[in-house]
């Protein structure tokens, strides 16, 4: 099988990249199984935005600062730019965002923003409405039950890739190829990220020599419920805390203005860790939602309202017990500002899975649907500009042993792992304790997939311990 575009993905990321190629292209999505089962699905948050040509200096300052100063600037001009031409184009397909009484796009605030510019659809459904959107509209065809097992790279081009699908494994070749496969969620033991997000791709990224960057910044979502016993935990989305939600202790005290004068709403890793510490000091948290009237917080939150509701909690009456959990890597795969992986002329990496440098050293809340928006719609105009005649030719056959016995417990052994010694606070002796277990484990006769994972484990091991300073979601002590 030849086609124009091979995209492994199935989020936002990849159904907007197809959504740009020109119909006389071929184009094939390969989607692990089932095919909702993505991040963009789970998404609660909205897709920040500048609110119009004036707003665009204010979003890129707000950005530059979640990120530390560590952002590639002229990528992040680029996402705030972009910003009106993707939201617009969404738009004239036919994609409904949330609106006012008056029939205006309803902008809502979240942490770290100067002013309300996030759009939402179907109150905190944003991910699923999208998801759901963009899979109507593809013209692509798409592969369900599908896992990449390796990139078919001969010296700077790729050829296609090499994947299993239930029984069966074969080769799919392409002219251009973009991964678009999402993060590493599923490394933590407490993450928010869909089951399917395994870190797989940014092993072989590895395993093939593709440059990663920025892997040492892994950001925690503050609140989360993760006392579920599934492996994806409830996030409480940030518009919670934009719109009114209070962070409390079991005495009702407001004490993360202890740590920052915005409280609730200052950046993701600060609050994070305040909860951490003050979890860690003995006391119990809460996200209270005192300040909201039922009939609002039912309408503008039915997702959570039904989710706890079901869970046994009476929202908004009743106040909701939290923990930070992994959500998002801001590193990645190395691209330039049209999401061409480095030193590679026809392989792509758009969404979580790549590292564009807008983000830097801390994702500003909602820039992430953004990200994925704009350099999908980039890497697909830049693979029509360099109108390549290339012709892949299939490789041969590799064999790979997916799963060996003791799999299962090792792969919990990592999560614990990455979560204990690798998560919101670090220490560099727990860091090196983390680097000897996954050197030990990769010695040792484990299977191809588990073997990607803790390569990618290794690679932030020893990207947090490189940077010897805290720095955004990087705090070492």
């Amino acid at each position: 099988m030849i086609f124009d575009y091979v995209i492994v993905g199935a989020g936002i990321a990849g159904l907007y990249a197809s959504l740009n190629i020109p119909p006389s292209k071929s184009a094939i999505i390969l989607s692990k199984d089932p095919i909702w089962e993505c991040n963009t699905f789970y998404a609660q948050g909205g897709v920040t935005t500048a609110v119009d040509e004036e707003d665009i200096p204010s979003h890129i300052q707000d950005t530059l600062k979640a990120g530390a100063g560590l952002c590639n600037e002229e990528a992040v001009e680029i996402l705030s730019r972009n910003s009106l031409i993707v939201i617009k184009d969404l738009i004239e397909r036919g994609f409904e965002f949330d609106k006012d009484e008056k029939g205006n796009l309803l902008f809502t605030k979240e942490a770290a923003h100067s002013r309300p510019r996030i759009l939402h659809a179907g109150g905190d459904a944003t991910g699923r409405e999208l998801h759901r959107f963009l899979l109507a509209q593809t013209r692509a065809k798409v592969l369900e039950g599908v896992i990449v097992l390796d990139l078919l790279i001969e010296e700077d081009l790729c050829h296609g890739v090499y994947v299993r699908q239930g029984e069966r494994e074969f080769q799919i070749l392409g002219k251009n190829v973009i991964l678009a496969s999402g993060g590493i969620g599923s490394l933590y033991e407490y993450h928010t990220n869909s089951k399917k997000i395994s870190a797989d791709i940014q092993g072989l990224a590895i395993l093939k020599g593709l440059p990663l960057k920025d892997m040492e910044f892994t950001q925690f979502h503050p609140t989360v419920f993760v006392y579920n016993k599934r492996a994806r935990k409830y996030l409480l989305t940030e518009a919670l805390r934009g719109e009114g939600a209070t962070v409390v202790d079991e005495e009702g005290r407001r004490f993360l203005f202890d740590y920052h004068s915005d409280g609730e709403l200052a950046p993701r890793d600060i609050v994070s860790r305040a909860i951490y510490r003050h979890q860690k000091a003995g006391h119990r948290v809460y996200l209270s939602f005192e300040n909201f009237e039922e009939e609002f917080f039912k309408k503008r939150f039915p997702t959570i309202y039904m989710n706890f509701h079901n869970l046994g909690f009476d929202v908004p009456r009743q106040k909701v017990p939290i923990s930070p959990a992994f959500h998002f890597m801001m590193g990645g795969i190395e691209v330039d500002t049209f999401s061409k992986v480095k030193g590679m002329r026809n392989l792509y990496a758009v969404g979580e899975v790549a590292c564009t440098g807008v983000h830097g050293a801390n994702r500003l809340a909602s820039n992430s649907l953004l990200e994925g928006l704009v350099f999908a719609r980039r890497a697909i105009e830049d693979t029509l500009y360099e109108q390549s005649d290339f012709t892949p030719q299939p490789f041969k056959e590799g064999r790979y042993d997916l799963l060996k016995s003791g799999d299962v417990l090792k792969k919990q052994q990592l999560r614990q792992t990455m979560w204990h010694k690798v998560g919101i606070i670090r220490h560099e002796a727990e860091l090196k304790e983390a680097l000897h277990s996954v050197d030990t484990m990769l010695s040792e006769d484990i299977g191809y997939l588990l073997r990607l994972r803790a390569l990618c484990a290794k690679k932030i091991i020893e990207s947090a311990l490189a940077r010897k300073e805290s720095v955004g979601a990087h705090y070492i002590e």
